[in-house]
C-alpha cells in the first residue's frame, strides 16, 4: 500500500527490498544454535569463557550465552550512546552518523560501559548490545566474520535469494525510500534509505523481502533449519518487560510469540530509521 517515493509517486510493491532491522536477531540466534549443535558453544556457559577481554570479571562469569539471546543479561542498549541527540530531543545524530562506520567492539563497549539495567537473569529487557556481542561470539568460535558465516550457513541454507548484509550505505535492488519523522522531531520526514548500517550490525543490519522472510520463518518453525533440540531451546521464552514490570512480549532465543484469536504465531519485528518490518508465522 502507498507510495515508495513521495516525489515520483511510484508504488510500493511486494518484491521490494527492505531493511528488516531486528529480524536480523533471529538469523544470529540460528547461527549460534548451529554452533551449539556442534558442541562449540554451550548456551549456559558464561560469556567470559569465550570473550574474556570484552566481558571480564564477575560480569563475564554471571552472564551466559542464553542471557544474551533472550535479553536477560542486564547489559544496556548502546543506541542512546551511538545516537546521543535522540535522548536530548533532537535527530541531529541521525544525520551526523549517516556515513559513520562503527566497529562492533565499539558498540559493545558503549552498552557494557553503561549502567546495567538489572542483575543478570533477574529480568529481561530488550538490548541491541546483546546481539552485537552474540555476533562477536560467533566470530570467535567460527573464526569467520559473523555476517559471512550467517550468509553461508543460514541465508544460503534457507534458499533466500534477496536477503543480505549490506556492504555499502545503499540498498541493492528495488526498494522504497525510508522516510523517518522520529515522532515529530523531523518535519517534514527525511529519507534515510542511504545509510551506513554498521551501527546496527548483527543486531539489525539485514536487508530482505517479504517472500524471503515468509520462507525463512516457515522453514525455521517446521524444523528444516535447526534440529528439534535447538528449535526447542529457541522457543523457551522469558517475559520481556519495559523496565516498569509491564510485559511487552514473550521472548525466546531470537524469536518471540504472540497469541491471536486464530492461534499462536512466532517471529520478530524490526525497525531502523525510516523502515519497519513485522514477520510472524503460525506454528
Amino acid at each position: 500500500a502507498g507510495v515508495a517515493d513521495v516525489d515520483t509517486g511510484r508504488p510500493v510493491q511486494p518484491h521490494m527490498r527492505h531493511r528488516v532491522g531486528s529480524i536480523t536477531k533471529t538469523f544470529v540466534a540460528v547461527a549460534i544454535l548451529q554452533q551449539v549443535a556442534k558442541g562449540r558453544i554451550d548456551l549456559d556457559a558464561p560469556i567470559g569463557r569465550y570473550l574474556p577481554h570484552l566481558v571480564p570479571g564477575e560480569r563475564g562469569r554471571r552472564i551466559t550465552v542464553r542471557m544474551l539471546l533472550n535479553h536477560s543479561s542486564g547489559i544496556a542498549d548502546y543506541i542512546p550512546y551511538a545516537f546521543p541527540s535522540l535522548v536530548q530531543g533532537s535527530a541531529q545524530s541521525l544525520d551526523d552518523n549517516r556515513f559513520r562506520v562503527f566497529r562492533p567492539e565499539e558498540l559493545a563497549r558503549m552498552g557494557l560501559n553503561a549502567p546495567p539495567t538489572h542483575e543478570p537473569g533477574q529480568d529481561a529487557q530488550y538490548s541491541n548490545t546483546n546481539y552485537i556481542i552474540a555476533g562477536l561470539l560467533l566470530e570467535k568460535v567460527t573464526r569467520t566474520r559473523a555476517e559471512d558465516y550467517i550468509t553461508r550457513h543460514v541465508i544460503d541454507k534457507a534458499g533466500l535469494h534477496h536477503t543480505y548484509f549490506p556492504r555499502t550505505p545503499y540498498i541493492v535492488g528495488p526498494h522504497s525510500k525510508a522516510y523517518e519523522a522520529m515522532y515529530g522531531l523531523i518535519d517534514p520526514p527525511r529519507d534515510y534509505s542511504v545509510y551506513d548500517m554498521s551501527w546496527a550490525g548483527t543486531a539489525g543490519a539485514l536487508v530482505s523481502t517479504m517472500e524471503d522472510l515468509n520462507r525463512f520463518y516457515r522453514l525455521l518453525l517446521t524444523g528444516r533449519i535447526l534440529g528439534p533440540a535447538e528449535l526447542a531451546e529457541m522457543k523457551k521464552t522469558v517475559p520481556l518487560t519495559d523496565g516498569q514490570g509491564n510485559v511487552l512480549m514473550h521472548y525466546g532465543l531470537g524469536i518471540s510469540y504472540e497469541d491471536w484469536p486464530c492461534g499462536r504465531f512466532w517471529g520478530h519485528s524490526g525497525s531502523v530509521f525510516g523502515m519497519g518490518r513485522y514477520s510472524l508465522t503460525s506454528e
